[in-house]
């Protein structure tokens, strides 16, 4: 038997052999996550068109996944380390997987975010393993680098999925998106089982179910808080989830300081340098689903490209998270984490800014850049972070940290469609509304203003009632509209980005985690069964 198996983590049994191979296997289960939300920007307008769905039918078709992900990954992360992070990971890809086939068979708004739900679920076991089987797999010399590698493919990712939907829906419909899924569920459970080594905490006596239960509670109820309100309104539905999100985060905590094994230990928040690498991937987050939301949107409906074409142009923000992330790997150990964090949170903020300069007749020249700017940004700022996360965490704990990451990353990214979605909206009604001719009917107007995609139906529809001029204005004054809207969200998303850069700096200290000042965090006998 191998002297891996069966051994815990400690300075005889030396690193997994096939740590890199397994480091393969865990980056795709990150990339069939990741691109779950991506591919289905693209996929959108012939979705909603083949199902008929409303604006509210589309928000919960993306948000339908967004709610079980972002409130199960903390209890999900703790029963991973209780009784397999390896187990967790093959559950959540067959469970992800069964919710791709059904998502594919489906013929109504119903079952389409039923299907996205369940798909959720999966990811929610599937991101918190990866994270903590990377951790427990590397020895602490090559941990940085693979998470390095991780958070790079998340880039890839986020461009990955338009540019393979955009592929598939050329000669197919927005169910083979849900498909392309299997194949790569397969092939990663299969690798999962040959490469990546079993892995537990073995000292993890019971896990804190009733915390668990109530950070599902107060996160779930917050998530769809963040959804309800800004998009449909501030009704009895939102209000109600924003009361039991403050209840339950309190009782949470509460519960959490007591408990003598806590499901996460709340404490970690007072240290400068968890909160603060939290905040920071909470608020890059913010900006680039924000971004990528209405810039997909912008390049399809404005600029006129397929989804293939609309694929292959956010390419530019992956290949530049995968240099981030390599240029963070030689910066941070010469200058310090709060260093390269800080400047890829202002160098976000200066690729925010150069979005707010979009108009009508920008091209995608003057997009290019921005995107570019933000990937940068992010490889530059988030594998540190992610590695100070991580490294906050006793070995046993592994699969919390994961979760703790993820659910800043996911918090941050359903803000950012929420704030600068609803700004985005708020702001393209407003602009039509000025910009159309007077003689256009209330009702055409009305439903032009729900949506830049509703607006070109109704210029459409205008063709051919009352002629190409009368259509053409109206186009030009939807792209008009939306390209106004495009820039005033980008400014919000700066302005954003940039309060949030001030408080990171406040909160990171200079010093490193061995200071003294702020011991590093405990290390207790973990688990990989090498």
């Amino acid at each position: 038997m191998p002297l891996w198996v069966n051994k815990p983590v400690d300075e005889t049994t030396g690193p997994y052999p096939r740590r890199w191979w397994a480091l393969a296997v865990l980056c795709l289960s990150l990339l069939v996550a990741v691109m779950a939300n991506t591919a289905l920007t693209v996929a959108a307008p012939d979705m909603t068109t083949d199902l008929g769905l409303s604006s509210s039918d589309l928000q919960w078709v993306i948000d339908g996944y967004t709610v079980p992900y972002a409130a199960l990954m903390l209890l999900f992360g703790a029963i991973g380390d209780k009784y397999s992070r390896r187990g967790a990971l093959v559950l959540g890809l067959l469970v992800f997987g069964g919710g791709s086939i059904a998502g594919s068979l489906v013929d109504s708004a119903e079952g389409v975010i039923a299907a996205r739900a369940v798909m959720g679920v999966g990811a929610a076991m599937i991101m918190p393993a990866t994270l903590s089987l990377l951790t427990a797999t590397f020895p602490r010399e090559e941990r940085a680098k693979a998470i390095i590698m991780w958070n790079g493919t998340a880039g890839i990712a986020i461009a990955a999925g338009p540019l393979i939907a955009g592929v598939l829906l050329q000669d197919n419909g927005w169910a083979s998106t849900f498909l392309i899924n299997i194949p790569v569920v397969l092939l990663t459970i299969v690798g999962a089982f040959v490469l990546i080594p079993p892995s537990k905490a073995v000292d993890r006596d019971r896990v804190d179910y009733v915390g668990g239960l109530l950070s599902v509670l107060w996160i779930g109820a917050l998530v769809y808080m963040i959804i309800q309100g800004p998009h449909f309104g501030w009704d009895a539905k939102a209000i109600t989830a924003a009361v039991v999100a403050g209840v339950g985060c309190a009782l949470f905590v509460l519960w959490e300081l007591r408990h003598p094994r806590p499901v996460l230990d709340v404490r970690k928040f007072g240290r400068r340098r968890f909160a603060g690498a939290n905040l920071a991937v909470a608020l890059f987050f913010i900006a680039v689903f924000g971004a990528f939301y209405f810039l997909t949107q912008h390049l399809q409906f404005v600029l006129g490209y397929t989804p293939l074409e609309t694929g292959v142009r956010m390419l530019p923000l992956a290949g530049a998270v995968f240099v981030g992330s390599a240029l963070t790997g030689v910066l941070t150990p010469r200058l310090g984490m709060k260093v390269t964090v800080m400047a890829g949170m202002l160098g976000g903020t200066a690729a925010m800014l150069l979005l707010a300069r979009v108009d009508e007749g920008s091209t995608y020249g003057d997009l290019a850049l921005p995107l570019a700017i933000l990937g940068l940004a992010i490889g530059l700022s988030v594998s540190p972070c992610t590695d100070v996360i991580m490294g906050s965490f006793p070995e046993s704990g592994l699969g919390v940290g994961g979760a703790v990451n993820d659910t800043s990353l996911e918090l941050g990214g359903s803000l950012g469609i929420a704030i600068l979605g609803s700004v985005l909206a708020d702001s393209y009604s407003s602009h039509l509304e000025d910009a159309v001719a007077p003689g256009l009917p209330p009702a055409a107007l009305s439903a032009a203003q729900d949506s830049v995609g509703a607006g070109l139906v109704v210029a459409q529809k205008v063709g051919e009632q009352a002629g190409p001029e009368q259509a053409q204005a109206m186009l030009d004054a939807v792209h008009g509209a939306f390209s106004d809207a495009v820039a005033q969200t980008s400014l919000v998303g700066a302005v954003i980005l940039a309060v949030g850069t001030v408080v990171v700096a406040t909160l990171l200290p200079r010093r490193t985690p061995a200071s003294p000042a702020e011991p590093a965090p405990e290390r207790d006998l973990a688990h990989v069964d090498r």
